[in-house]
């Protein structure tokens, strides 16, 4: 009868095993972070740039895994489904959480459904480059020089349905050029058709333009950003050249749709920390990165709108992947 009533009394205080470890604080071991893309590429080197000092500030180790193919889709769909216990997060891009849901039918994830979108950490401006043949050293020039030659123009992307070839849409929509596209399997093939004259302009990443730019090989006419990049100075950005047109390829952190809020507020916080230090400032400019500050609950925001935009853009032009 003692110890029942001793026994009774400490109840109140007893944890038990399973609820000890549920209440534990988070992270109480290592984080699985899935890269959806292969190793030894740019995706990988700003995965681990960051990750390693949010590592440390959360006192165990992010662990990347490379889960590449289907140009992102099987990492992002591992996120997706993976348990919502903040032990599994990942990388999100435009393409895969905004474009790709409106060109692919197979897509086993619904980005704004499965997905916590939780910050972004860096994005890539978008350059609008020329080949120095043709006479123009603005957008309104460009159009105009466009147009004065229907049907003999090209213009090269990194593939249909990449946002490099979706901005190219919106000039159609806005402005009624006719341009030929012509896509590449990236810019490794896509430069060098620029400089054999055989496309005459595109829209590819700051970091892989920034040189070809910068050494005389190509002109650069506008940038996608809202301001100046500070790699880029003199070159104007599309909304002082009139386009309302705000577009990165962008770096971001995202979880199972149900990981607790105070989990993703710490994982918000780290990563800002990190993208707003000298030594992450120092990095992206090194890699012709920028950071994009974003509040939380605005990088879920801007993926919703992205979503809806290059949806209407897809449907209106009628962009199909065969």
């Amino acid at each position: 009868m003692i110890r029942r009533r001793a026994l009774a009394l400490a109840a109140p205080f007893l944890v038990l095993p399973g609820l000890a470890r549920a209440q534990a604080p988070w992270p109480a071991r290592p984080v699985r972070f899935i890269v959806p893309w292969p190793p030894g590429g740019l995706n990988d080197l700003v995965a681990r740039a960051f990750n390693d000092p949010v590592s440390r500030a959360l006192g165990q180790p992010i662990v990347n895994d490379f889960r590449a193919g289907a140009g992102g889709r099987i990492g992002v769909a591992e996120v997706a489904r993976a348990a919502p216990d903040g032990y599994t997060i990942g990388m999100g891009n435009l393409g895969p959480l905004t474009i790709f849901p409106h060109l692919f039918r197979d897509i086993p994830y619904e980005s704004g459904r499965d997905l916590a979108s939780i910050v972004m950490f860096a994005a890539a401006p978008l350059v609008l480059v020329v080949s120095n043949d043709v006479p123009a050293t603005n957008v309104a020039e460009f159009i105009a020089w466009v147009r004065s030659r229907p049907g003999r123009g090209n213009y090269a992307s990194v593939g249909i349905g990449t946002a490099q070839h979706l901005i190219f849409e919106m000039f159609r929509g806005r402005d009624g050029i006719a341009m030929e596209h012509v896509p590449f399997r990236g810019t490794n093939e896509s430069l060098p058709a620029m400089l054999r004259g055989d496309v005459q302009a595109m829209f590819d990443t700051l970091p892989l333009m920034r040189a070809p730019v910068e050494q005389g090989q190509v002109r650069a006419l506008a940038v996608t950003t809202p301001a100046r990049v500070p790699q880029l100075p003199n070159v104007p950005t599309l909304m002082e050249q009139g386009y309302d047109i705000d577009v990165a390829t962008w770096y971001g952190v995202i979880a199972p749709a149900a990981v607790p809020a105070p989990i993703l507020a710490r994982l918000h916080a780290e990563y800002v920390k990190v993208a707003e230090s000298a030594e992450g400032q120092r990095f992206l400019a090194e890699q012709g990165l920028i950071y994009l500050p974003n509040a939380p609950g605005a990088f879920a925001a801007r993926v919703a709108a992205e979503r809806a935009r290059w949806g209407q853009i897809i449907a209106a032009q009628g962009i199909k992947v065969e």
